[in-house]
């Protein structure tokens, strides 16, 4: 039963990770950019990558930014599961042929 509830654990933090990872990595490149913005000069190309960025955002969230955020970062969080499925599928073979 604890390799059950270790499985589970695992799955869990596996998907909590891979959903809050895109949202750093975003959070963190707008930031960046919003940072690097206070230098002249550097204005204009910050601004142009970020509306890119929040462009690209809103076409997976049906207009809106942050449900685009929400959908990438449910589908990394859903392929971060598969992933952690196969390894513990994976090891359980490996055990057993061991």
């Amino acid at each position: 039963m604890t390799i059950f509830t270790n499985f589970l654990r695992s799955l869990l933090l596996t998907i909590i990770f891979s959903f809050v990872a895109p949202m750093f990595l975003v959070g963190a490149v707008l930031l960046l950019l919003s940072l690097i913005g206070y230098f002249p000069g550097l204005e204009e190309l910050t601004e142009a990558i970020a509306t890119q960025i929040l462009h690209f955002l809103a076409t997976f969230g049906s207009g809106t930014s942050l449900r685009g955020l929400f959908v990438i970062s449910l589908t990394c969080s859903f392929v971060g599961a598969l992933f952690d499925m196969y390894a513990y599928y994976r090891c359980q073979i490996l055990r057993i042929d061991s």
